[in-house]
């Protein structure tokens, strides 16, 4: 077994390092015909422990087949994290204007739940108007706040679905269950889901990346763009977009390449020969993100690097210094999915409009606002003009909306509403300048074409070719998937 070509094996080029030679004969013969060599086969995606020598390795999130010829190839997420309140932005409602300071009706409340019941039932809240002016815009006449005066000049672009639904009234348990499905810990992220049922293009980056803006990160975490019980490298990997995009990413001073090499080489070559006496997968997921942490030494830096750009580029997505923000987000989550990333999630804060400190909707709304406007109105714009919007799958929204009730804190503010909220989506196959959904006069319920999450995480995952209940993972001695065991298909959302 000593002559056995050391590039049989996926990431093994060069030999074995001299660590292990001493072991190699034992290494190879258990790796050939033992039940580990099989499962280490299978994990590392090689058709054979036999292929040729001149086989190029597959990555451990390599592109796979889809269920159904897809619309979209990738998704861009941008994730309002806090609740944007549907009726100043989206939604415009006159007849709450009409009834403003006057008490909702009991027949709204009964058998509802909110965040805070105090300011809810106790204190029987009175119906709030928008102060905000609506006007139609675009071909497709949409309704849009004068919040959003650059989104506004998109509103053919993207399908308003204004019927959204969900079922938990709290942020981090709410925001679990529009990124996983569930409010329950350990559940795979969507963006997760997507990557480990088609895989990735790109073999520098990872294929689930998240960008972060905004006062604070979103409440909940990490465990947001988590994997659950999925193999961790689908998990989504948060990218800087300033400084270092990845902390500990760069080699070490007094390191060089060579020696680098040689140190990596040496624990892929442990973590090998572990993988062959436990057949533990999450070992050839360790393998995976030593490499792809090799490759993006090179490939994240030159991301971040946006001195590229035209002028005319920067200035659409309003980027005027090296500063991190959310417009710079935009732009490179367009620079991510040209390079072949698939799953790209920006998350912004604070939307969260209770009326307290910084909470109001006010300045403080105004605020938030102008922080995402510009940047999401030029991605949409700067994907369509380089021919990317056609199967990029573009997503703004929160886990939930706001009340048509005020809330009595400091300023203004509304509560959280998880019964009616809005959603836009671009791109990817679904229809540009359509309205989906109804709300009554007040906006507190859907009265037409309600979109449960479950309902667009179906829809999402069938526009990237993917069958919601196909789609599903065995664990703990049940099948799991992203839509549970509900989902229903939103036919009038597709183009």
């Amino acid at each position: 077994m000593n002559d056995v070509n050391t590039n049989l094996l996926p990431g093994m080029n060069p030999p074995l390092n001299p660590l292990l030679r001493g072991t190699r004969r034992h290494f190879f013969s258990r790796c050939m015909v033992g039940l580990g060599g099989i499962a280490l086969a299978s994990m590392s995606g090689q058709q054979s422990l036999l292929a040729s020598k001149e086989m190029k390795p597959t990555h451990a999130s390599a592109a796979k087949p889809s269920h159904h010829p897809a619309r979209a190839k990738r998704v861009i997420y941008l994730f309002m994290a806090g609740g944007p309140s549907q009726l100043d932005l989206w939604d415009y409602k006159p007849r709450l204007g009409e009834l403003n300071g006057q008490p909702i009706p009991d027949s709204y409340l009964a058998g509802k739940r909110f965040a805070f019941m105090d300011t809810s039932f106790k204190e029987r809240s009175k119906l709030l108007g928008t102060k905000r002016k609506f006007a139609r815009h675009g071909q497709s006449g949409g309704w849009v706040s004068e919040l959003f005066p650059h989104m506004a000049t998109i509103v053919d672009d993207i399908t308003l679905v204004k019927s959204c639904a969900a079922n938990l009234f709290n942020h981090a348990p709410a925001k679990l269950f529009m990124n996983t499905g569930s409010g329950q810990f350990g559940r795979p992220s969507m963006g997760s889901w997507v990557t480990y049922g088609i895989g990735s293009e790109s073999e520098n980056l990872p294929g689930f990346v998240v960008l972060q803006s905004g006062p604070r990160g979103p409440r909940g975490g990490g465990v947001n763009w988590a994997s659950g019980f999925l193999p961790t490298n689908y998990q989504g990997v948060p990218l800087r977009s300033g400084g270092d995009p990845i902390l500990n990413l760069r080699t070490p001073e007094g390191v060089d390449l060579p020696r680098q090499r040689r140190t990596i080489e040496a624990v892929r070559d442990l973590n090998l020969a572990r993988l062959v006496e436990t057949g533990d997968p999450e070992i050839s997921t360790r393998i995976a993100a030593y490499e792809m942490a090799y490759r993006m030494q090179s490939s994240a830096p030159e991301l971040i690097d946006v001195s590229g750009e035209s002028k005319a580029t920067l200035a659409l997505y309003g980027i005027q210094d090296e500063q991190p923000s959310f417009a710079r987000n935009c732009l490179l989550a367009r620079r991510l999915v040209e390079r072949g990333v698939r799953f790209v999630q920006l998350y912004h804060t604070n939307w969260d409009s209770h009326g307290g400190p910084g909470e109001s909707l006010e300045g403080d709304l105004e605020k938030v606002c102008r922080d995402v406007d510009q940047g999401c109105a030029a991605l949409v714009k700067d994907l369509k003009a380089r021919g990317l919007l056609e199967d990029t799958l573009v997503i703004w929204g929160g886990e939930f909306g706001r009340t048509p009730m005020g809330e009595s804190r400091e300023k203004t503010g509304r509560n959280h509403h998880i019964d009616a909220f809005t959603t836009w989506f671009a791109g990817g196959g679904v229809k540009a300048g359509a309205v989906l959904g109804e709300t009554d006069e007040l906006g507190f319920g859907v009265v037409r074409d309600r979109a449960h999450v479950h309902d667009l995480h179906a829809t999402i995952l069938h526009l990237l070719g993917l069958d919601h209940t196909k789609l599903v993972f065995r664990f703990q001695g049940r099948e799991f998937r992203l839509t549970d065991v509900e989902g229903d298909l939103l036919t009038k959302l597709l183009a």
